[in-house]
């Protein structure tokens, strides 16, 4: 079999925290071929252009999470995409950056504190009230660890975190990450801490209210964990165990909801009123006015309904699994 070959424009990033004052790009062009993954462009770089060049690998087999890294500024595993792929998004002119431009140490390697220290403060461990000398083991049944949906997958590579915009401008934001770790303990039957751990998970600024929904998460995931997916399951189990510590977002969601079961369609203006009430509706109203001049906005009087109304409150009575 003939091997592929092109050639390719790299924009590579570089910075000494000890020496730099200001990161810069290293340019330079050489041929991949079609067996290349992005972690062969790396050890490359390396062995062949600039020994000082320097980034994160281990496993090479997608399971450890170190070589994470973005390709113009899509957050990957190294080890795990292939170049050719890389080039059918990008074209023939690639950056390559480290997760966090901000966090960056050396090159392609960021402290990565303020992820370590969020994934530890949901506490993810299993914490459960055992006898000191059981008699048995704790068995959990096959349907029980279906309730995790693999949640237990996630390598901790940083990648959903360090995509995620509300991480970027928000210093409590726990971020997908740990969102998807507590999500795999909340979810685990033997777990004493539900309660306690949701408390958390709900307050405003750091918790699962202030995700922005913009599906970066489970885009860029490497195991397709599908991170926007137990955000949502965190969601209902805050519906569930009754915790109110963020109302204006609970009744975003409620209202959310009754919209889409009214109307078929959302109805943004009352979206607003019911999240925030009269009062609070006022702040919002040059918004709305502007809104309304492009027509992104109708009177409530005008409010259409979708024509296919009957089924959507069929799906939303269906997929509807806690009390709002």
């Amino acid at each position: 079999m003939s091997i592929k070959t092109k050639t390719i424009k790299f924009n590579v990033f570089r910075f000494n925290a000890e020496t730099d004052y200001l990161p810069y790009y290293q340019n330079m062009e050489f041929e991949v071929t079609h067996e290349d993954v992005v972690l062969d462009i790396l050890n490359k770089i390396k062995w062949d252009v600039d020994g000082s060049f320097s980034y994160r690998r281990s496993c090479r087999h997608g399971i450890c999470g170190a070589c994470a890294i973005k390709v113009n500024g899509r957050s990957t595993l190294a080890c795990k995409e292939r170049m050719f792929d890389m080039i059918d998004l990008f074209g023939e002119e690639i950056t390559l950056d480290p997760l966090s431009k901000k966090r960056a140490v050396k090159d392609l390697i960021i402290d990565k504190k303020d992820f370590w220290d969020k994934h530890e403060a949901v506490k993810p461990y299993l914490i459960s009230h055992i006898e000191e000398h059981p008699n048995m083991e704790c068995a959990v049944s096959p349907s029980e660890t279906e309730e995790l949906l693999e949640a237990d997958y996630c390598i901790q590579c940083g990648a959903c975190h360090y995509a995620c915009p509300v991480v970027e401008v928000n210093e409590d934001f726990f971020g997908p990450a740990a969102f998807v770790k507590a999500f795999r303990f909340e979810a685990d039957v033997r777990d004493d801490a539900h309660h306690d751990r949701l408390e958390e998970l709900s307050k405003q600024g750091q918790g699962v209210w202030d995700c922005v929904k913009c599906f970066e998460c489970a885009e860029v995931c490497p195991k397709e964990l599908n991170p926007i997916g137990k955000i949502t399951g965190l969601h209902n189990m805050i519906f569930d165990e009754g915790i109110k510590n963020n109302p204006v977002a609970e009744r975003h969601a409620v209202g959310f909801a009754h919209s889409i079961k009214k109307h078929g369609i959302l109805d943004e203006g009352e979206l607003v009123r019911y999240s925030e009430g009269n009062i609070g509706v006022m702040k919002h109203v040059p918004v709305a006015l502007k809104m309304f001049k492009k027509g992104k906005i109708v009177l409530p009087w005008n409010m259409p309904k979708s024509d296919n109304l009957d089924e959507i409150k069929t799906l939303v009575k269906s997929s509807s699994k806690s009390k709002y």
